[in-house]
């Protein structure tokens, strides 16, 4: 009996022993690909809340009647914009300094100064806005000073080079009718560029 059992057992054991063998393998298993995640394109946003003070240099061209003359502009901005995310709204003020002959006598237009409201489309670092508002410009005519209240509208755009720090530009159209009450309109175009200070 125990001549049989021992066949018998080699040949369970040894079945055993080559079923591991017969079940795996020692090749390395075939990895699954690899999917990589779609690359989502970085758009920076921005928050425009906030109040600005700011400089700004540039050019205007004023005519009053047959007269007109040109010359560089350079003056101080301030405002505050609210975000409502899309779209941005904000109010400001700004003031130019300028020395533009009117023609050859000693007429000059000295500044102009600006009550401004703009409303914008946010595109995250970029803004890009229509704004309008009043005027009050100052000349010397006839060798007098005299001013007069108007109107302005143009078109703006303004980046956001960090959190605090932005530059833009602008165009605007100023209208001043009967100047003074001396009879005469005197009409504007002014272009800019300016760098802000956000807080």
């Amino acid at each position: 009996m125990k001549t049989l059992m021992r066949p018998a057992m080699a040949l369970l054991l040894g079945g055993a022993m080559a079923f591991p063998a017969v079940a795996g393998s020692l090749d390395a298993p075939a990895s699954e690909p690899v999917v990589a995640a779609p690359v989502v394109p970085y758009v920076a946003s921005n928050d425009w809340t906030g109040g600005y003070v700011g400089a700004q240099i540039g050019y205007g061209d004023f005519s009053a009647g047959a007269v007109d003359g040109d010359g560089a502009i350079y003056g101080l901005r301030a405002g505050y914009d609210w975000d409502f995310g899309q779209w941005v709204a904000g109010v400001g003020v700004d003031w130019d300094k300028a020395d533009i002959d009117l023609g050859a006598g000693p007429d000059a237009i000295d500044s102009v100064a600006r009550l401004k409201l703009r409303a914008g489309y946010d595109l995250g670092q970029t803004l890009i806005y229509a704004t309008a508002g009043g005027a009050r410009a100052k000349a010397d005519i006839g060798g007098i000073s005299r001013s007069d209240n108007g109107y302005f509208g143009g078109i703006g755009v303004e980046y956001a080079l960090t959190d605090q720090w932005s530059v833009g530009g602008e165009i605007l159209e100023h209208r001043f009718d009967n100047f003074d009450n001396l009879g005469v309109d005197v009409d504007a175009t002014t272009a800019s560029l300016n760098v802000n200070f956000r807080f």
